[in-house]
């Protein structure tokens, strides 16, 4: 057992002996019966009640109702209460109830405690009805609610994340495995896998991979769409993958080949990278008097710009999923859905991340995929200028949103757009990094020679006329003038 499944199930057994021992009463946290009751009407309620209760509730099968003297459940009894109020909690009650259990001993006699968590979306109540059918705990016991306190339930209500759902039909822990590359995932996580099956059920579940029911497990959308050996396996899923096409030149004309991803995002990640690396143009330079390959694009901005795609899509768009454009002169870099209320795209570099999946996000940190630190762009921007490539592009779309990586083009041979754009870009690296931009420092970006100051001061010019870029101090004299992002 998992440290925290030994919690709930410590904490169940300290409240049952404060209710049994001294004097016998009754609390909304927990409810003991003798045996399973044919009333499957009021098991219902009951779940429900705990469903709706803050933290949940347990309910405890081998105590007296009303004596509470203790009764010693066997291995036949626990499956038959297992299995029939698992399918209550998933046929009687709307959102389902997926429940949890464990044998233990008090006093010396086994116990089946069966633990049922509080629901995020409320009001839990009665499949096929109105939510006002719908039940809660008070004064130690389950009674129907009052139409305020269902109004108080919704009013507490959180609906489940898009990565909580369920991908997959209810399956046993060996389909799980064979469905999940569950060993590349420990191995991002640089943790083996647990050995014991029962251990290996709570690992699924305290990693939002799987949610159980009974004996069995729904693959959640999270897992599949992170450690999916095949994501066609998952009906819902099978657009989400993401697609490498290349292009011969710089239109969609001729298309040279494209590439489907059948891994989950976690799993087939370094896969996706290093394809992608080995298709990309490289340049050959001389280091230690060695010819070296170099890719003309940074790996550190294919990584970021990848990650960003696939975890900040809207996956309530259907039939898009992620995709990476290979053209000629640029890569493209495309998800479903647009930026998220109060983004602004000249304000992405540097800001607080903010994710609409947050599971997908805090897992690929913790996978060492990327950062949720919000310095993925500002890595990207940072790796641009030592390349000396063109700047980002963050095009909003209908329904999507675009980050466009050009190939390298020297000062010359970019438009004044770019070249403002990126005198733009420079000034929110250097103001994030505690500096400013300077003719200097802007000059360094775009690799050019001292002789070349006057280009760099026009361009400071035009940037400040464009309004991108503001003098941190006008008095100032112009030779040594300091710059900052306009809205800094």
């Amino acid at each position: 057992m998992t440290n925290h499944f030994k919690q709930w199930v410590r904490e169940a057994i300290e409240k049952l002996a404060g209710c049994l021992r001294p004097v016998l009463h009754e609390i909304n946290e927990l409810d003991w019966k003798t045996q399973l009751t044919d009333n499957k009407e009021r098991l219902a309620e009951h779940l429900i009640a705990f469903g709706n209760h803050p933290n949940g509730g347990v309910l405890v099968f081998g105590v007296g109702d009303t004596d509470g003297q203790l009764h010693a459940v066997s291995s036949a009894t626990v499956g038959q209460i297992v299995n029939t109020l698992a399918n209550l909690g998933r046929d009687g009650v709307t959102p389902p109830l997926a429940i949890d259990h464990a044998v233990a001993e008090f006093e010396g006699v086994p116990l089946l405690f069966v633990h049922i968590p509080e629901q995020p979306n409320k009001p839990v109540h009665r499949r096929g009805k109105s939510i006002e059918e719908t039940w809660i705990r008070s004064g130690g016991t389950t009674r129907k609610a009052s139409r305020q306190e269902v109004g108080s339930l919704m009013l507490n209500s959180k609906a489940p994340r898009w990565e909580e759902l369920r991908a997959s039909a209810l399956m046993p822990l060996d389909e799980v495995l064979a469905n999940l590359d569950l060993a590349t995932v420990a191995k991002l996580l640089q943790k083996p896998l647990p050995a014991e099956k029962d251990e290996l059920g709570r690992w699924l579940v305290d990693h939002g991979i799987a949610t159980p029911d009974g004996a069995d497990f729904y693959i959640t959308n999270f897992g599949a769409v992170a450690a999916a050996r095949q994501l066609d396996s998952f009906a819902g899923l099978k657009r989400k993958r993401i697609r490498l096409i290349r292009y011969k030149g710089t239109n969609k004309v001729d298309t040279i080949d494209e590439l489907a991803g059948q891994k989950g995002y976690a799993v087939g990640f370094e896969g996706l990278i290093g394809h992608l690396k080995r298709i990309l143009p490289h340049s050959e330079v001389i280091q230690q008097s060695l010819r070296t390959e170099v890719s003309v694009y940074p790996e550190i901005a294919l990584r970021e710009l990848i990650a960003n795609a696939l975890i900040h899509q809207d996956f309530s768009v259907t039939g898009a999923g992620p995709m990476v454009e290979v053209f000629s002169d640029r890569i493209e870099f495309t998800n479903p859905g647009g930026l998220l209320p109060g983004k602004r795209v000249d304000r992405l570099i540097g800001t607080t991340p903010e994710s609409r999946n947050e599971s997908l996000a805090s897992s690929f940190r913790l996978y060492r995929i990327c950062e949720e630190r919000g310095t993925g762009f500002q890595k990207v921007v940072a790796s641009i200028e030592l390349y000396g490539l063109p700047p980002l592009v963050m095009t909003p779309l209908e329904n999507a949103f675009r980050v466009t990586l050009y190939a390298p083009r020297s000062f010359g041979d970019m438009s004044q757009a770019e070249r403002i754009e990126a005198c733009y870009q420079h000034s929110m690296l250097q103001y994030i990094s505690s500096q400013t931009l300077t003719n200097t420092t802007l000059r360094e970006r775009f690799k050019l020679h001292e002789k070349q100051r006057n280009q760099i001061t026009n361009l400071i010019s035009a940037a400040v006329e464009a309004g991108r870029i503001k003098r941190k101090d006008p008095g100032s004299g112009n030779k040594f003038a300091e710059y900052l992002p306009y809205w800094a």
